[in-house]
């Protein structure tokens, strides 16, 4: 009988169980439609379906503050008032439709929470300025030197933290939402996310994704305050970011480190999270789109095979909006920039990864029987391995070449046979004396069960 690691005893969160073979799909809903509302977007419902997509993230949805506004619209991020909806996207009624539809596609939907910060001219601030971080001359504050049009919340105030709680509870329950993608999570203390959580489950299994890499220092944050020990992940949060690894695949865009520094990452990640732990795994998103470059601009001709390690590689995968457009440009943030969806020319390309994500248990996210095998590479440019569950049947092999040139892979004796190959919609076999070639800048992707 094969037996599975059991996580550690701090670690008591539970998953719900529709988060199992999920990918997250982040929704601009401003840039998303000329329109930029809940009803337009709604029509594209059917076709994320079919992409495979199961938790549908929506960025801010609340009304935006207007004092100290960046651009002419203002960043999402900026919160006016915590229990309304954005006039400029549609209703709440809107937004419950929205939510129903997904429902009954089979998808999933969080919202963007932004607890650590709201607008200046907030209804907390006109309400509550007693719940704000002030200066030594009593004034609101920026949690960030950079981020002028919002201030601080001190969550030492018990008032916010019921107030926070029954908002987020406030959506649960009156839009049906299904939990939350929670920005700078690792600013706001830890215990607040686990009580709230503790709140949130009494309503229905919710699924919580905070903003935050233990093992990625972010820039923006001043020397000693990043805290790599939150334990966002022990009782609060089903996933964080992989931002660590998101960083580490640009350098090895950039040419500065090989891609067999992705072992060196995946045994960090072990030492640091059992394999019970999801990390959101991607190529870019609504802050890396619009401030670090497109994908082009970053990873230049392997855009589509660092897509494919993002799919494939331990994590819960996240696309964000236009990526199945090959969005070539940065979304403006503060300003209107509809996204140019052309004739969807990555659509295939997303659908075959995402519903491979969904149909096959050797890519289960948080799957203590999960294996991941690496594959001898004969050449630095070539990742590869194979997920697979321990005493089970169903496989998938991926290859990867960031080089130029065709290479040939040697696969060992004990991953030879028949597989489904994903892109090619054929049975591919591996036998004796074979190799696998994968073309440059390219990849392959083979699959093994389920039947």
């Amino acid at each position: 009988m094969t037996t599975c690691p059991a996580a550690p005893p701090q670690y008591t969160i539970r998953h719900p169980a529709w988060a199992r073979q999920a990918s997250i799909y982040e929704v601009n809903i401003r840039q998303y439609t000329p329109e930029g509302t809940f009803r337009a977007f709604e029509a594209h419902l059917p076709r994320l379906q079919k992409m495979g997509v199961g938790i549908l993230w929506l960025m801010p949805v609340y009304p935006i503050g207007q004092e100290r506004r960046k651009g002419t619209l203002g960043s999402y991020y900026s919160v006016r008032d915590y229990r309304a909806v954005n006039p400029e996207m549609g209703t709440l009624d809107d937004l419950r439709h929205l939510v129903t539809e997904a429902h009954r596609r089979g998808m999933h939907v969080i919202l963007d929470w932004v607890a650590n910060h709201t607008s200046w001219d907030s209804k907390l601030a006109r309400e509550h300025p007693e719940w704000f971080t002030r200066n030594p001359q009593g004034q609101f504050v920026a949690p960030v030197a950079d981020w002028q049009d919002v201030i601080d919340l001190d969550f030492s105030k018990p008032g916010l933290r019921r107030y926070m709680t029954e908002s987020l509870a406030y959506w649960v329950r009156e839009a049906d939402v299904d939990g939350y993608r929670c920005d700078v999570a690792g600013l706001v203390p830890t215990d607040f996310w686990n009580s709230s959580r503790a709140e949130l489950e009494k309503i229905k299994p919710v699924f919580m994704l905070a903003e935050w890499d233990e093992l990625h220092d972010p820039p923006f944050l001043r020397h000693g305050e990043f805290d790599p020990n939150t334990g966002l992940l022990e009782k609060a949060f089903d996933a964080t970011y992989a931002l660590r690894l998101r960083y580490l695949l640009d350098s090895v865009a950039r040419g500065q480190q090989p891609v067999a520094a992705v072992d060196k990452y995946l045994r960090v990640e072990r030492a640091k999270y059992p394999p019970t732990s999801y990390l959101m795994t991607f190529t870019t998103s609504h802050d890396i789109n619009s401030w670090d470059g497109s994908e082009y601009e970053r990873l230049g001709p392997d855009v589509q095979p660092q897509a494919v390690l993002a799919a494939t590689l331990p994590g819960i995968p996240m696309v964000y909006s236009g990526q199945e457009a090959a969005l070539r440009k940065r979304l403006k943030f503060f300003d209107k920039d509809p996204i140019a969806w052309g004739n969807y020319p990555l659509q295939d390309f997303y659908t075959r990864l995402l519903q491979l994500k969904k149909r096959n248990p050797a890519l289960a996210n948080g799957d203590a029987c999960g294996r991941l095998t690496r594959l001898p590479a004969a050449d630095k440019d070539v990742y590869a391995f194979v997920r697979h569950r321990a005493g089970g049947p169903e496989a998938v092999l991926v290859a990867v070449n960031l080089g130029s040139e065709l290479r040939e892979l040697p696969v060992p004796a004990a991953w030879h046979g028949d597989y489904r190959d994903v892109f090619a919609d054929q049975t591919y076999t591996l036998a004796p004396g074979a190799t696998l070639p994968v073309p440059p800048h390219g990849y392959r992707v083979l699959e093994r069960g389920p039947n």
